[in-house]
C-alpha cells in the first residue's frame, strides 16, 4: 500500500488528531505512489534556499558526504540547500561551539560518522549532538529495494528510538577500584513524548501499527514505565494497532518473521540494536537512511551503525557505499518541504540499486563511491 506523509504538527499535548492534520496528510500533487516519509518541520517553508550544517566526519564519511554534495549539485535546477561544512573529529574532547551554534541556526545538519572511541573514558560526539539539541527522536528506515535480493521480502520497518535517556546517557562512574555502575534513567515525560512522535509519526504517515519494545519482565520499574507511556498514548490513536514485544523475543521475531512489524518504538539501547538488525535483513547498513530529530533541529545521517566507518580497504579504494548517507539527504529534503527534489533523488538512487550494474562491495559489486554517485545524477532526470 503506498504511503502517505505530511510534516508533524504541533499541536497541544492533549490534541488528538483532526482536520488539520488529515488535510496535511494528504498525498502531494503528481506523487501519488510515492512512499514517503517525513519527520519534523520546524517552520513553514518558503521555497527558499536553505543553509545545512555539514560535518563530514571520520573515516568514509567525507567520501559519502562528498556524494552528496555533488548529487545535490547534479539536479536541474539545483537543489535549494547550500552547505556550511565544519571539520569535526570523534576524538575531539567537545562538540566545536561553532558547529553547535550553526545547527541552531540553520535548524538543519547533515552529517558522515563520527568514530566513537571504545573505553578510555572519552565521549561520544554523537551522544553530545544529541543532548545539546535535543534530538529526542531516532528514525530508521529499514525496507527492501527492488533488485537487491535479501532473504525477507516485504520488510518495511521503521524503528523510533529515545534518543537522550537510558543506557545511553553515559552516567557511569566507578564506585571503588574494580566496580563500575552504569545508571539507566528513565522519565515519565521522554517516553510520554516518544511515544507520541512513533504515533503520530505511524498516523501521519498511514501506518497500521506500533510496537513497542521493552524488558518489562526483568526491568519492572524503568521499562515499566516506558510500557506505561506507551499504552497511555496509543489510548488516543484508535485507528493504529498497538502491541508489545519482549526485546530478545523481538530480535527473534525480526529475524525470523520481519514483514510483522511495521513501526516500532523503543528504549536508547533497544533501539540501537533493533535498528541495526532491521537494517541487515533489509539489505545492510549501507542502504538504510535515518535521521536524529527534536523539536527544533535535525540531523540526518546514516539510519544504522556505519560498520565501515574505519575500513581503512574502503577508504583507501573509494568504495564506501553513499546509498544510506544519499537517502538520508532525501529525507532531509523532504523534512526541509522540497519534496518534489527528495522524489527525485530517491527515484535515481532506487534505479542504480534495481538496475545493479554500479554497487558497492557491500552490495555484492566493486564500483567505487564516484561510480555510484556518477550513475544517480545520471539517473536524475
Amino acid at each position: 500500500m503506498a504511503r502517505r506523509s505530511a510534516p508533524l504538527l504541533r499541536r497541544g499535548p492533549s490534541s488528538a488528531p483532526g482536520a488539520a492534520a488529515r488535510a496535511a496528510s494528504s498525498p502531494l500533487p503528481g506523487h501519488g505512489g510515492a512512499r514517503r516519509t517525513v519527520t519534523y518541520m520546524p517552520r513553514p517553508g518558503d521555497g527558499n534556499p536553505r543553509a545545512v550544517t555539514l560535518i563530514p566526519g571520520d573515516g568514509i564519511g567525507p567520501l559519502v558526504t562528498g556524494a552528496v554534495q555533488q548529487v545535490m549539485e547534479g539536479m536541474h535546477m539545483h537543489a535549494p540547500v547550500y552547505f556550511e561544512t565544519y571539520e569535526v573529529r570523534g576524538d575531539m574532547p567537545t562538540v566545536p561551539p561553532a558547529v553547535i551554534e550553526s545547527i541552531r541556526r540553520n535548524k538543519v545538519c547533515l552529517k558522515g560518522g563520527l568514530a566513537t572511541p571504545v573505553g578510555g573514558g572519552v565521549s561520544s560526539l554523537n551522544m553530545q549532538l544529541r543532548k545539546e539539541l535535543d534530538l529526542y527522536a531516532s528514525l530508521v528506515n529499514c525496507s527492501n529495494f527492488p533488485g537487491l535480493p535479501t532473504r525477507h521480502q516485504d520488510v518495511d520497518i521503521v524503528v523510533i528510538r529515545e534518543n537522550t535517556e537510558g543506557e545511553y546517557s553515559g552516567l557511569e562512574h566507578e564506585v571503588v577500584p574494580g566496580v563500575v555502575e552504569s545508571l539507566k534513567v528513565i522519565t515519565k515525560f521522554c517516553s510520554e513524548r516518544i511515544a507520541k512522535y512513533a504515533f503520530e509519526y505511524a498516523y501521519l504517515n498511514n501506518r497500521k501499527k506500533v510496537t513497542a519494545v521493552h524488558k518489562a519482565n526483568i526491568m519492572k520499574l524503568a521499562d515499566g514505565l516506558f510500557l506505561e507511556s506507551c499504552r497511555e498514548v496509543a489510548s488516543k490513536y484508535p485507528g493504529i494497532q498497538y502491541n508489545e514485544i519482549i526485546v530478545d523475543n523481538c530480535c527473534m521475531q525480526l529475524v525470523a518473521k520481519p514483514e510483522q512489524f511495521d513501526v516500532m518504538v523503543t528504549p536508547n539501547l533497544y533501539g540501537n540494536l533493533v535498528a541495526n538488525t532491521a537494517a541487515g535483513i533489509a539489505g545492510g547498513t549501507g542502504v538504510m537512511p535515518g535521521g536524529n530529530v527534536g523539536q527544533d533541529h535535525a540531523v540526518f545521517e546514516q539510519g544504522a551503525s556505519a560498520g565501515n566507518v574505519g575500513n581503512e580497504n574502503i577508504l583507501e579504494q573509494k568504495k564506501a557505499n553513499p546509498v544510506a548517507l544519499l537517502l538520508s539527504s532525501a529525507m532531509m529534503l523532504r523534512h526541509l518541504q522540497f519534496p518534489s527534489f527528495a522524489d527525485r533523488l530517491e527515484t535515481a538512487v532506487k534505479r542504480v540499486i534495481a538496475e545493479g550494474k554500479y554497487r558497492t562491495k557491500d552490495l555484492g559489486g566493486t564500483s567505487t563511491t564516484q561510480e555510484v554517485t556518477d550513475a544517480v545524477i545520471a539517473n536524475l532526470d
